[in-house]
């Protein structure tokens, strides 16, 4: 095998375990963008929920959950999911105080992927 073949093919081999290696890394869900953002003030009762992550998620295997100020727990169903990054739901009839939504998906790479996101529904009135 000459020079240049032999050059070329370990340019070849490093550039594939790159490749291999920053997909990897890039294969876990990460949250990008969430509505409500965390720490936002929205308007009740209904109250639309949408999730963007990074990478596409398995929508089937993950799990939405509404932490209620009483601090027990409600699972909220997953909605259509718009594009294979987002998941959507409604959390319905909601009085005014401090909720989270908690969040766990499976990402492309099998891992499992968790969070909570902290929100307050404000009173009828705005106050």
């Amino acid at each position: 095998m000459t020079r240049p073949i032999r050059v070329a093919l370990a340019a070849a081999f490093i550039l594939a375990i790159f490749v291999m290696v920053t997909s990897r890394v890039d294969a876990h869900a990460v949250l990008k963008s969430s509505s409500p953002a965390s720490g936002a003030t929205v308007a009740g009762p209904d109250v639309p929920i949408s999730l963007t992550f990074n990478v596409r998620v398995d929508a089937g295997r993950s799990k939405l959950q509404l932490l209620m100020p009483d601090n027990s727990t409600s699972d909220l169903p997953a909605g259509s999911q718009p594009t294979a990054d987002t998941l959507t739901t409604t959390a319905k009839s909601l009085k005014p105080g401090a909720y989270s939504i908690r969040w766990q998906v499976l990402a492309p790479d099998g891992h499992i992927s968790r969070g909570e996101i902290p929100f307050t529904v404000k009173p009828a009135d705005g106050n």
